[in-house]
């Protein structure tokens, strides 16, 4: 069974929880830059289907991807609630400003240590879920706590940062 190291773990505090499907996910505040409604986004050719492109943000260029499609998830038609998140992600040892777009955001959640639990090990040498920090359970619900910067370092979102001019 693996054992999740100390680093990897969710902490608690505060977190911007959204909506992808019928899921409800959390991220770290102190990662979130900013949230905006969905804007024109400029494709970037031959980038991985989940890239949605580029978007200019007050004079910088960020890369957006689609967390539904990188997680796999079927693609849904945006809506006047689909949003982009811009959070600022480390990836060794460089910090990266990127767009997430999620159906939703919901509010921000403020999780006890108590109200964490790891997240589930699913053995056979599953690595596909190791960006899931814990799992949040608040009330009735379960609110999956993402590791940012796990979340992109499986994507191939270096190369496309490297291809769009600065």
């Amino acid at each position: 069974m693996a054992v999740q190291s100390a680093n990897s773990v969710a902490q608690e505090g505060k977190y911007l929880a959204f909506v992808l499907g019928t899921e409800e996910y959390g991220i770290e505040i102190l990662k979130v830059q900013e949230i905006n409604g969905l804007m024109d986004v400029t494709p970037v050719p031959q980038s991985p289907s989940y890239v949605r492109g580029v978007i200019n943000l007050r004079g910088r260029v960020i890369p957006i991807i689609s967390l539904r499609e990188h997680f796999r998830m079927q693609r849904a038609v945006d809506t006047e609630k689909t949003c982009i998140i811009v959070v600022q992600a480390e990836y060794e040892e460089t910090e990266i400003t990127l767009g997430l777009i999620v159906d939703e955001v919901s509010e921000v959640l403020n999780v006890g240590r108590e109200q964490i639990d790891l997240a589930p090990q699913f053995g056979g040498g599953i690595e596909e879920a190791d960006f899931v920090k814990g799992m949040g359970k608040l009330d009735d619900r379960i609110v999956i706590l993402l590791d940012i910067d796990a979340v992109v370092a499986k994507t191939d979102l270096l190369d496309l940062i490297d291809a769009v001019p600065a």
